[in-house]
């Protein structure tokens, strides 16, 4: 029962993450998402069922130590943007911004628990779901600020570099999912994106009293 509902957070999260996207664009100027009907909690238009469903349950499977997966790519269109790149940096942070914002909800309402319990078992499975909350966004969050293209990072990078040196990150484009993947199977002098993530992820846990 745990594990269903922990998937069906992890699933609504990643929702919730491209919903926050297309709602950023559009109050920037781009009514994209918005006119593709893409700024709607029902999970039906966002879900892809590899992405959104193997993948998340792969790893898990799998015991991996980062969770990830993707809804279908909100569209977006960055010419109806009033400030280019900067714009789509702030579109890039919303994503994560809606992760870390659910995470610290998660944690002032397992806090809450903790001072007000509710009697009988279902203090223990309402503190487990909130506790699978906070983990699963506080990694969606991690996981989306690495900057390699198309992950959010890159747009945020993107909108803080100078403009000849961001059009490197639109060389990259093309090749970034193949780059990411090499970092995360394939560990270079010790390097690992995963541990990267799962450092950070555990840093944010201890600054959240987890």
């Amino acid at each position: 029962m745990l594990f269903l509902a922990g998937f069906i957070i992890l699933i609504f999260s990643i929702i919730l993450h491209e919903v926050a996207h297309g709602y950023m664009a559009d109050r920037l100027g781009d009514p994209t998402a918005r006119l593709a009907k893409r700024l709607t909690l029902n999970p039906l238009p966002h879900i892809d069922p590899l992405m959104s469903v193997l993948l998340p349950l792969l790893l898990i499977f799998s015991g991996s130590p980062v969770i990830f997966g993707a809804a279908k790519p909100v569209p977006i269109d960055p010419f109806n943007f009033r400030e280019g790149r900067k714009d789509l940096g702030l579109v890039g942070l919303a994503g994560p911004g809606i992760n870390l914002v659910l995470a610290l909800g998660g944690a002032l309402l397992a806090k809450i628990l903790l001072l007000f319990p509710i009697p009988g078992v279902l203090d223990y499975y309402i503190y487990s779901l909130l506790k699978t909350l906070i983990f699963y966004n506080l990694l969606l969050a991690a996981f989306n600020l690495i900057p390699i293209p198309p992950l959010d990072g890159s747009r945020i990078l993107g909108a803080i570099l100078p403009a000849d040196k961001a059009r490197f990150l639109d060389f990259l484009e093309p090749y970034g999912l193949f780059i990411l993947f090499f970092f995360l199977l394939f560990p270079i002098g010790g390097f690992s994106l995963g541990y990267l993530v799962f450092n950070l992820v555990s840093f944010w846990l201890r600054l959240l009293g987890f």
